[in-house]
């Protein structure tokens, strides 16, 4: 569930270390959206129509990397049916259970071949050490050990950097909607690739993480 905001003065948060900077309150959201709308005219007026965008923060570790490989290339609906089915086979929802589980009882709860595989592997990297979803590392780390499990591709980090970690630049440019919104923002006459996206999001850094809640918001306005 997304975390509360606090009633306080929007404070954004640099970690130590070059650790990213935190996403933890709607205060957070508000600053970023003013101050992309200096950076881009662009984000200024997508601001402008659709207002502040949600919070959208998630649990983090294991738990949040499941429901993320949970709503792959599923609707929300769908996604949050077979993660409450999942979440109540497997109790605590942790690695060491989840690897104690048989495929049958995942695959019952409406898990698909490819998504078990993915979560068993994800439980492996983790019980073995090769994945650390507990300790701050920097983002092109925690990335690599990442991508570096079967079945997670960059949209599955992303996301998870986005909303589970709440990283005030992570951008998921390999997502369809975003790149949907951002074509109609700026008045393209195609959907710009990943790497095309990626390119244009360089301008609103450091807070493409609330560019992104812009054009996921301005993407469903759109379609409302």
């Amino acid at each position: 569930m997304p975390k509360q905001a606090r009633p306080q003065k929007a404070i954004l948060r640099t970690v130590s270390r070059g650790r990213p900077r935190v996403i933890e309150t709607d205060g957070d959201i508000r600053a970023g959206a003013r101050a992309l709308g200096k950076l881009c005219p662009v984000m200024k007026r997508v601001h402008g129509l659709v207002g502040d965008p949600p919070l959208r923060r998630h649990v983090s570790g294991f738990v949040g990397l499941a429901q993320v490989v949970v709503s792959q290339q599923l609707s929300t609906a769908s996604a949050n049916a077979i993660w409450k089915r999942t979440a109540l086979a497997v109790d605590p929802f942790d690695a060491p259970n989840l690897l104690a589980m048989d495929v049958g009882t995942l695959r019952g709860a409406g898990l698909s071949v490819g998504k078990v595989r993915t979560l068993r592997a994800a439980a492996e990297a983790i019980a073995s050490g090769a994945l650390d979803l507990e300790t701050p590392v920097a983002d092109d780390e925690l990335r690599a050990s990442l991508l570096a499990i079967t079945g997670i591709g960059p949209w599955t980090a992303d996301i998870y950097t986005l909303f589970c970690l709440g990283h005030a630049d992570g951008f998921a440019s390999g997502d369809l909607a975003l790149q949907v919104a951002a074509q109609r923002a700026f008045g393209l006459g195609t959907r710009p690739s990943a790497g095309e996206l990626e390119q244009i999001a360089e301008r609103w850094r450091p807070w493409r993480g609330v560019a992104a809640r812009l054009l996921w918001s301005f993407y469903a306005h759109r379609d409302s």
